[in-house]
C-alpha cells in the first residue's frame, strides 16, 4: 500500500521522467496523470518545475566547461577525457 495518492504518484513520475529525459515515460505519464484527475495546467506546472530543477545542474555544467576552456593552465590542458 502506497502512502502517496495516485495523483501524487503521477506528479513524482512526471518529475522523474523529465529528470531522466525519457520521452516514452512522458508519453505514458501525461495521459495517466489525466486519468487520476490532474488537470493540464497542473501537469504543465509539474513539468515546468521539473525542467527548472534539471536545468540547474545543466547550467552549472555549462559554466564549468566554459570556465575550463577559458583557462590556460597546464593541468587543464593535460587532463585526459573521462569518456572518450
Amino acid at each position: 500500500m502506497s502512502l502517496l495518492t495516485p495523483r501524487e504518484q503521477e506528479l513524482v513520475s512526471l518529475g522523474a521522467a523529465m529528470g531522466s529525459n525519457c520521452i516514452s515515460c512522458i508519453e505514458h505519464h501525461i495521459p495517466k496523470s489525466r486519468t487520476v484527475g490532474l488537470t493540464d495546467p497542473q501537469i504543465s506546472e509539474a513539468i515546468r518545475l521539473a525542467d527548472n530543477v534539471r536545468q540547474v545542474p545543466a547550467r552549472k555544467t555549462l559554466v564549468t566547461a566554459v570556465d575550463l576552456l577559458s583557462e590556460s593552465t597546464p593541468a587543464v590542458q593535460a587532463h585526459q577525457p573521462c569518456c572518450g
